[in-house]
């Protein structure tokens, strides 16, 4: 008979104290799992919905401001002229070292129109990459597919009393509204959209264009450098990165990692608290068997490994149903906090953290009350028969 061997049969005959310390242990490894694995998953949908969110670098004409002063008052930015975007340039773009990163360019064509005696701005698109970047687009009837055809804003729609199928006369011409735009609130909600060849025939800019989005939003996209190479490749033109929705998201994905971080640490505390409370009992009740084995020559590090080996066995099997009851909490909680429907990851260097952490947590737990049970003298078994 071993040391394992009497440990293990002290687990047999004790077990609802083992299945209490079990259940300290599991509650804790099971937060640290279902949280991280909650993180994971939670970056994984904010980098997909990032790299459909829309465009992130917007290419705008050069144009050369004049500052203006007079009797102390400054005019700023006093519009000299303005360039317009020639579309073969853009292909340029096409030979940025980063272009594997770019999932769309949308050239836009901008002017105003007027529409049952209404000025309203209209916006040239194309069709296939607008309505495939900006995915949050809803439209009550159908996208465009001709030059004769229109999708309306909302506010627009309301305001100039437009409906689906209605006609409508830009510039002596017949068009026809194909949908309506449902509300954004942004500045699309006032828009009127037509094709990219549209706007430019209505405003004389054949081959040109107002300004471009690019998309490239997306977690890993290195958005500084891609500016610098396509500014480097237009220098007609001014090229800015609009940063303000991947560093929101990525900041709030860092303070729910702080959060997790924080409750799976108090978790944690908690269950090292149970688990000490749970062997500092087992080693008072048993005091008699301590002090024997004492008198039977059992050295202090016996009995600690004793303690020891009891407690890091009931940790492995919190690590291994912790993490198993982590991963299905995170499956039951994972629909309610995302629209669609993701995979759970089953990693397996979670599985080993929490497998590891489990037994650090139990094993440092029990060490004060194995060393509390290796000072017991064998004259204490004695006084116990």
């Amino acid at each position: 008979m071993n040391l394992r061997t009497i440990a293990f049969n002290n687990l047999r005959r004790r077990k609802g104290r083992m299945a209490f310390l079990l259940a300290g242990l599991l509650i804790g490894v099971a937060t640290v799992v279902t949280l991280f694995s909650l993180t994971t998953s939670l970056t994984l949908d904010a980098e997909h919905k990032l790299d459909s969110y829309g465009a992130n670098i917007v290419i705008t004409p050069k144009r050369d401001d004049l500052s203006l002063s007079y009797g102390g008052i400054t005019l700023a930015g006093v519009n000299v002229t303005q360039n317009e975007l020639r579309m073969a340039d853009l292909q340029r773009i096409g030979d940025i070292e980063n272009f594997n990163n770019v999932a769309g360019i949308a050239p836009k064509v901008l002017g105003a129109v007027e529409i049952k005696g209404v000025r309203v701005l209209l916006m040239g698109v194309s069709p296939e990459v607008e309505f495939a970047l900006k995915r949050w687009w809803n439209v009550d009837g159908r996208t465009l597919a001709e030059d004769n055809e229109l999708v309306v804003g909302s506010s627009a729609a309301q305001r100039l009393g437009l409906a689906t199928g209605e006609q409508v006369i830009i510039d002596g011409s017949d068009f026809v509204i194909t949908g309506i735009l449902q509300p954004t609130g942004s500045q699309d909600d006032e828009l009127v959209i037509g094709t990219l060849a549209l706007a430019q025939r209505l405003f004389a800019k054949e081959g040109l264009v107002s300004l471009v989005e690019v998309a490239a939003l997306c977690a890993g996209c290195p958005i500084e450098e891609m500016v610098e190479q396509i500014a480097a490749v237009l220098p007609q033109a001014e090229v800015n990165a609009i940063q303000q929705v991947v560093k929101t998201r990525m900041h709030a994905l860092a303070q729910f990692q702080t959060f997790a971080l924080g409750i799976s640490a108090v978790v944690l505390f908690i269950g090292a608290l149970v688990v000490l409370v749970t062997m500092m009992g087992s080693v008072n009740e048993r005091t008699r068997e301590i002090g024997i084995f004492r008198a039977l020559g059992f050295r202090r590090g016996h009995v600690v490994a004793l303690i020891e080996i009891e407690a890091v066995t009931v940790s492995c099997f919190a690590g291994l149903f912790g993490y198993l009851l982590g991963m299905a909490a995170t499956r039951m909680i994972l629909p309610f906090l995302v629209e669609a429907h993701l995979e759970i990851i089953w990693d397996l260097r979670l599985a080993g953290g929490a497998l590891l952490l489990a037994v650090v947590v139990g094993a440092l737990a029990s060490l004060y009350p194995a060393l509390h049970a290796s000072r017991m003298e064998p004259t204490t078994a004695l006084r116990a028969l």
